[in-house]
């Protein structure tokens, strides 16, 4: 069964930075995967923060483009997600997700909802203060 495992989630002030980490277990055909970060707080939906298609096409959210980038290193079946210039409305719990077939969900608006995705992991909490 693919797991995704996040990493590199904490507590920064506004204006600091944070990396996060996510590596996709072995066996899982990596190169041709749609990943993605997406974001929750309590009582609002999850939402897309940044996607990675296979063919490296990358897409952000109007909240966090600019300040986060989303990159993927093959050879370690990770995904990252560098956030910069961190700000209290960025305060959530961030999820990695991965569909196995990029080219099924290519087409879609992006970067992709929670529902184009089909697989997840348990989430690293991101706390911003002011």
């Amino acid at each position: 069964q693919v797991q995704l495992v996040e990493s590199g989630g904490g507590s920064v002030q506004s204006g600091g930075s944070l990396r996060l980490s996510c590596v996709v277990s072995e066996g899982y055909t990596f190169s041709s995967a749609c990943m993605g970060w997406l974001r929750q707080t309590p009582g609002k939906e999850r939402e897309g923060v940044a996607a990675i298609e296979s063919d490296g096409t990358t897409s952000y959210s109007d909240s966090v483009k600019g300040r986060f980038t989303i990159s993927q290193d093959n050879a370690k079946n990770t995904v990252y997600l560098q956030m910069n210039s961190l700000e209290p409305e960025d305060t959530a719990m961030y999820y990695c997700a991965a569909h196995p077939r990029c080219t099924l969900i290519s087409g879609r608006p992006s970067p992709f909802e929670p529902h184009d995705y089909r697989t997840w992991g348990q989430g690293t909490q991101v706390t911003v203060s002011s």
